[in-house]
């Protein structure tokens, strides 16, 4: 360092390998496998791996890609289900030094196609369950790559010109010494977001970022060796948060799920003694609106957190009432998936109150090295009154490294230092962040704000909505007014624009009440998310 040359702290002092290792998740799974290399990692239907067999796995499969031309840098695809050979692709390429790409399983072949060739994946392993997807993608390529075909349970027949999964870990060697980063900071994953305009972005993760929002995860949800957590959060969605790693790290066990059906994660549950499970809103509202005969009782709470939009008071109720103790989360695929959790309030607290904070998005994770919210303009702090809005920005080593390719988009999202997530909030004088809306989902109606997750709230007490999302309809006088696409109930009461309509009025200022109301499915994204860009289309053409 300048003007510290020869200080004693500075000299003879020097990093080693007695002192000092590249930071990498892949370290938790050897520390696993030999601390407690019998105990139970994975769970799978019949199927058992205990950490000793992960860890053999896991080198057989990053000495077989090493043997077939995979090296350092270079990409490894996965299209698969929430089942054992994704968390194993977690450890193994970041082993051999290679680049993970999770693909998003709902998405559409020239999207998948477009992933593969941006990111100039070596190998593609599949799910045979995606076989028919994974043909529509390879017809689109020029020049497909080496393809590892993962049997499944529902599917028999084997993807042609694809090799055996089992057969190609057999070519490994299950002691390889795995060289791991040369740096921290090189590049782990490759995750696309999935943009309502223009071509998927790539946001690269480093090993030091994996493995700091792991720990910062297990801290914050609380897991431990006993924690047994449940894969009802795609994988392929921000590397599952990083909890492939944060339960490896903590020696839980691992439940795996291939389609998240309300009957199967409360029998899983209660089965195997589930102390843990992430989701989407929709997944809470899938569990709290499931008929009677698919809950099975069990003994213990569930921790449940959860991501997108604020939980409302009427799901996060009910799912209280059902054993769940429910954590919301807020982050983005930028920053490694959640960025910030809402911590418990004061205890004094009314139900009103209480479930009005659990709808924050919190304070910052450990690992998280500063939260602000700032002035879109000035990016100056905004001040702590809980009622000036501003955006949410983050920084520290849980933020991508930016995006393949495609440094404007980089420049444009990490200016100034900052992680500007586009997201619309106040900050409150406990330093928690409550998010108003997204910058283009707020509403302006006459000259006012309009948030449009207020009006949702609302609308989601009443008894009849399952489902609500509320968007700017253009309009004559006012400008813009909001509009109210509802899901109902299947077994509620029923509920007309009127009864809808009278019901907003009594809890919201007139300029705030829904002018048009639709009825139907809501279009979700591939994680559960509300597609708000499809129904702002809608709603532009009503």
């Amino acid at each position: 360092m300048t003007g510290l040359t020869g200080h004693p702290f500075e000299t003879g002092l020097d990093k080693s390998a007695a002192n000092f290792a590249p930071l990498t998740p892949v370290s938790f799974l050897a520390r696993a496998a030999g601390s407690f290399g019998a105990s139970l990692a994975i769970i799978d239907g019949e199927r058992r791996i205990t950490y000793a067999d992960l860890y053999r796995r896991c080198r057989r499969l990053a000495s077989a890609l090493g043997r077939r031309g995979v090296g350092r840098l270079d990409t490894v695809a996965i299209l698969a289900s929430n089942i054992p050979e994704m968390i194993e692709a977690h450890f193994a390429v970041p082993m051999l030094g290679g680049v993970l790409n999770p693909l998003n399983t709902r998405l559409d072949a020239a999207t998948l196609a477009f992933s593969l060739r941006h990111g100039e994946a070596k190998v593609l392993i599949v799910d045979r369950d995606h076989a028919p997807l994974v043909a529509q993608v390879v017809a689109l390529l020029d020049e497909p790559p080496l393809m590892i075909d993962v049997p499944a349970p529902s599917a028999a027949t084997a993807i042609p010109g694809a090799v055996d999964y089992e057969t190609f870990l057999s070519e490994g060697d299950p002691d390889y010494a795995w060289p791991g980063p040369d740096d921290e900071w090189q590049s782990l994953c490759l995750l696309y977001t999935s943009g309502t305009t223009g071509d998927p972005k790539g946001a690269v993760y480093s090993h030091r970022g994996a493995y700091l929002q792991a720990l910062g995860n297990a801290v914050t949800f609380g897991v431990s060796q006993d924690s047994v957590y449940l894969w009802t959060l795609p994988m392929f969605h921000c590397s599952g948060w990083s909890y492939p790693w944060a339960i490896v790290a903590a020696g839980g066990t691992q439940v795996c799920l291939r389609k998240v059906e309300p009957a199967r994660i409360f029998r899983l549950i209660a089965e195997h003694g589930v102390t843990h499970l992430c989701g989407a809103p929709i997944l809470l509202s899938m569990l709290v609106h499931a008929p009677p005969e698919d809950r099975v009782p069990f003994r213990q709470t569930v921790r449940c957190a959860t991501g997108g939009a604020a939980p409302t008071s009427t799901i996060l109720r009910a799912m209280e009432a059902m054993g769940f103790a429910v954590t919301h989360l807020y982050g983005a695929t930028e920053t490694y998936g959640p960025g910030t959790a809402c911590v418990k309030g004061a205890d004094d607290l009314t139900e009103a109150e209480r479930y009005g904070r659990m709808a924050r998005q919190g304070v910052a994770l450990t690992t998280v090295e500063d939260l602000m919210v700032m002035d879109p303009a000035t990016r100056a702090p905004i001040p702590r009154d809980g009622r000036t809005i501003g955006e949410i920005a983050m920084r520290g080593n849980t933020v991508m490294k930016g995006y393949l390719k495609n440094p404007d988009a980089t420049g444009r999202t990490l200016a100034g230092g900052w992680y500007h997530s586009g997201d619309l909030a106040v900050w409150h004088p406990d330093g928690t962040v409550e998010i108003k809306d997204r910058a283009k989902d707020i509403i302006i109606s006459g000259g006012e704000n309009i948030s449009s997750l207020e009006v949702e709230e609302v609308l989601s007490r009443h008894p009849a909505v399952m489902l609500a999302a509320v968007v700017a309809r253009p309009d004559a006088t006012w400008g813009e007014t909001p509009c109210a696409f509802i899901e109902l109930r299947p077994d509620g009461p029923g509920a007309t624009e009127t009864e809808l309509v009278a019901f907003c009025r009594e809890h919201l200022a007139r300029f705030k009440v829904p002018k048009t109301i639709v009825f139907g499915p809501l279009p979700k994204t591939a994680t559960g998310k509300i597609q708000k860009f499809v129904l702002r289309a809608q709603a532009q053409a009503i």
